[in-house]
């Protein structure tokens, strides 16, 4: 069975309460659902895993080394989760960096990523659609490795 690691940082375990003005209104579930069904297939599975805590991500990263790629949403650990960055430095798999919100569009200090420069893609200000959009990316990646 293929596994995607949907991996959130800080803050998003609050979703669908938290500003749902800028994050909109769909909670953490109901992303991870929405990821399941991209995927959707008996040959697929998403391990959707969140932590406030950078340590706690860390660790996730270092025991999803089997999964075929990784949806990240590190929040504002962006900006300096630079453990984080070094954990996805070494994750042998593509993986996607997502933020629900336009972080050009908001203040000066969202506006540069740590992570960024690592990750096979980034997608911005789509909503939980993102996610969505970021599960098919690591779909077509994953194709393309094992062609």
């Amino acid at each position: 069975m293929s596994a995607i690691l949907l991996l959130n940082g800080p803050n998003l375990g609050i979703l669908g309460q938290r500003e749902p003005e800028v994050y909109g209104t769909d909670s953490l579930a109901d992303i991870a659902q929405a990821v399941r069904e991209e995927v959707a297939g008996p040959d697929w599975k998403v391990v959707s895993i969140q932590h406030d805590s950078e340590g706690d991500l860390v660790r996730a990263v270092h025991d999803n080394y089997d999964t075929v790629g990784a949806i990240v949403n590190p929040g504002a650990l962006m900006v300096a989760g630079w453990s984080l960055r070094d954990a996805l430095a070494n994750y042998p798999r593509p993986w996607v960096e997502v933020h629900l919100s336009n972080v050009w569009a908001r203040e000066q200090w969202r506006h540069e990523s740590v992570l960024a420069p690592l990750a096979s893609g980034v997608v911005v200000g789509l909503g939980a659609l993102g996610y969505r959009l970021g599960a098919r990316a690591l779909l077509a990646l994953a194709a393309r490795e094992s062609a």
